[in-house]
Order: C-alpha cells, then structure tokens, then sequence
C-alpha cells in the first residue's frame, strides 16, 4: 500500500473551496459484469456507469470537490465523461489513478483533496442510481454530529449463523442489521488516521467504514435507499437499464403538467380461501381465513402498489408482476411493493402519503391499526393511514365473501 499524504498535499492551495469532498471510486475491474472492460466504463441506458454516478453529485445543493479514482489506461476517457457530468463546475473535478486494492485507490483520492476539505464522502460508482438525496443525507448528519456516517437499509431476509460445515448455528435478529451502501462520509484528518492505522496492522476492510470504527470512531447509520444497489452482474445492469427507462418514461410524461404532486388510485379485490395463513396490510393474521390469489393475496398491499404506479404513469401491478409468472407465486406484498417503490424513485418521486380503506367483515382491523400503518409507512417511505369499513351485510364483502381495498397516494416530484 502507497504511503498516505497529509491531507491537502495536492491540489489548489486555496482553503476557500468546498468544506466537502466526494471521492469516487471507480477503479475496479469489473470481471463480474462481463462486460471486457472496467464496470464504470460499461454503458447503460446510453451513459456510461461513472456519469450515471456523477449526475447526482453534480445536483448537489452546495459546493463540493469531487474526486474520480480510476485505472491509469482511463484517466483521459475519464475526464471527459467527467466534464460532461461536470459541465459550468469542471473546475471542481479531478481524476487520478487509482491502486490495485480499495484502499490504495481511496488514499490517491485523499491526496488529490484541496486543502480545504473538511468533510470527504466516499462512493462507489458502481452505485450508479444512487439519489442526491442520499449524498445530501449523509452530508447533513456528518455535519451535525462530527461522526462518520454510512447510509444503510434494514434487512428483510432472515439471516442465519452457520458453521465450517454449513450447518446453522443460530438464527441472527435482523432487527439490528444494515445493509450498508455509499457515499459514507468521515472527518478527513480521522478518515486519514484510521488509514494510518489499518496501514500500520496491513488491514483490510471491505468499506471504509469498517476501517474507520476499528480505529475507535464511531459511525452513524441513516437511511439508504433501493436505489443504491451496486451494479455488479449483468442482472444488475438489466436492473439499472429497465429502472432509468422508467424513470426516463415518467420524466416525459410528467413533462406536460406544470405540477411536481401528482395523484394516483388503486383498487383490489380478493375473496376469502380455505387454506392457509392471512395476509393483510403487510401483516400476518393467524387464526384467519387466508385471501385467495396468485400471491398471498393482500388487497391493501396490492391497492397502494397500483395507487402509487399510476400516480407516476409507471403502469399498474399486472403489468410489473404478471399472474402467469411462476416466480411470484406466493409471494408476499412485501415483496411487490418494494419492487414499486423502487421504481418510483428511480423515476424521481417520492411519496406525500397514502391513505387506504378497506372493506369487509373480517378480519377486526382497529386493533392492529397502528401495526399495519407503521409498516407500510416504512416500506413506502411516507405515511399510510387505513380506515375499515363494512357494508352493512351488503354485497360479497356484507356476505363475508372477502375483501376490497381502495388506495390513493400522492406523492411528488424530488
């Protein structure tokens, strides 16, 4: 590993620029992808991964210095796509070569850093769809707390511990888990010293993060986002392709109205089986007659997913999760609505809120209220409220037959 610069050793001698510095890696090769060439490099809807990851930063609210560490046979491809990302603020863009690991790379973009740099985000360019947002985020809470800073989703799989030999161990609480992601920020003289450090011990650490809080700092989580994925496999990049045409799509057609709200609604019907565990709103209802449907049948999750698609133009649940496709037999509305929201925000809405009413005998809804709305509140990332009815022993809902949910969301252009 190449010894580290004090910070500040290169670059514009000024201590009048940007307090923030965004160093992007974008070294790495790639083989995964299968692409021949370094992932940054690989197009995607018609830009390369590296602008993709530049647009973002670019949107920022204020100043920031930002720092593209790729293979020495890229610098020039490099800085051209990073001017164009760049446009009016190139004078705020440098490229260097990175190293053979992470580390080696991060340091090169630590040495570049302007003397005034305070504050230094690290990020992936692999995580190309990352949101302003999410940089602004961590910038925010770096700034209010002095701490380094990781963005991070909770986990929904459950995990299990397993042994040599692949026999499990234990079940692990995912209630206290992260799925870590980028920009992840630190104070750069601490950030500069716990590479000191790791490079004094030959650490390795798979985020920097990791080398950071083994120096003894502390490190903060706040929100991630589905969109932050790393593009890794072709699958990712499929991903990525059919996430920007989405967004590209509801750009144009949101292109008309003068409006950034916009509204949408979503019914679903489901009538009551024999078999089996009820699904509703997110939660399981043991004891209840289950809702019959491809899926796990849960009207409330399926009536917000087509509420908030029409709302930003993006189709409906059919048209996302086909009812002959093998692969979503059974699965539950969880699943879809994170698929939903995803695409969402990929289009660039965010949601205002989301209102539901649900329509049926059973099952008795007004004590598990609040459970179901913090649920879904969390996986829409804006605020569900539900309302229960019946209809007086009127119609298949009045029968008993089973349920009907009708969803609105507004939600609006970020």
């Amino acid at each position: 590993m190449t010894a580290i610069d004090e910070p500040g050793a290169v670059a514009d001698p000024s201590l009048d620029g940007p307090a923030v510095g965004v160093i992007v890696v974008a070294a790495g090769s790639g083989t995964r992808l299968g692409a021949g060439i370094p992932k940054a490099f690989v197009s995607i809807a018609g830009s390369t991964v590296l602008e993709h990851a530049l647009g973002p930063v670019f949107r920022l609210r204020d100043a920031v210095q930002v720092v593209v560490v790729v293979p020495a046979d890229r610098v020039g491809e490099a800085e051209t796509i990073g001017r164009r990302a760049a446009g009016k603020a190139a004078d705020h863009l440098r490229v260097v070569v990175g190293g053979d690991t992470r580390q080696s790379s991060v340091l090169a973009g630590l040495a570049a850093l302007w003397p005034g740099v305070r504050t230094v985000l690290v990020h992936d360019a692999a995580r190309a769809l990352t949101p302003t947002e999410q940089f602004e985020r961590v910038i925010d809470a770096a700034a209010r707390t002095g701490w380094g800073v990781v963005p991070g989703l909770p986990v929904t799989d459950t995990i299990k511990r397993v042994d040599a030999s692949a026999l499990v161990e234990q079940t692990v609480d995912r209630a206290a888990l992260r799925a870590v992601q980028t920009p992840q920020a630190f104070p750069r003289d601490a950030l500069v010293a716990a590479f000191r450090v790791a490079e004094d011990r030959l650490a390795a650490a798979t985020d920097d993060a990791a080398l950071y809080a083994d120096a003894g700092h502390p490190v903060l989580t706040v929100d991630g986002s589905e969109t932050a994925f790393k593009i890794t496999t072709p699958w990712d990049a499929q991903r990525a392709e059919r996430l920007l045409a989405d967004r590209d799509r509801a750009q144009e057609v949101g292109a008309r109205p003068t409006s950034t709200i916009r509204t949408g609604i979503g019914i679903d019907v489901h009538a009551f089986a024999d078999d089996g565990e009820l699904s509703l709103a997110g939660l399981s209802w043991p004891g209840e007659r289950p809702l019959a449907g491809h899926s796990d049948g849960d009207a409330v999750a399926h009536a917000i997913i087509d509420a908030l698609l029409s709302a930003a133009g993006l189709g409906d649940i059919g048209s996302m999760f086909g009812t002959d496709d093998p692969r979503f037999a059974g699965a539950s509305g969880e699943v879809f609505l994170r698929a939903a929201v995803e695409r969402l925000h990929a289009a660039g809405f965010v949601v205002v809120n989301v209102a539901v009413q649900l329509v049926g005998n059973r099952p008795r809804f007004a004590p598990r209220r609040t459970e179901a709305e913090g649920v879904l509140s969390a996986l829409v990332h804006g605020p569900v409220s539900i309302a229960a009815t019946t209809t007086d022993a009127l119609g298949f809902t009045g029968r008993g037959e089973g349920v009907t949910a009708i969803a609105t969301a507004l939600i609006e252009r970020r």
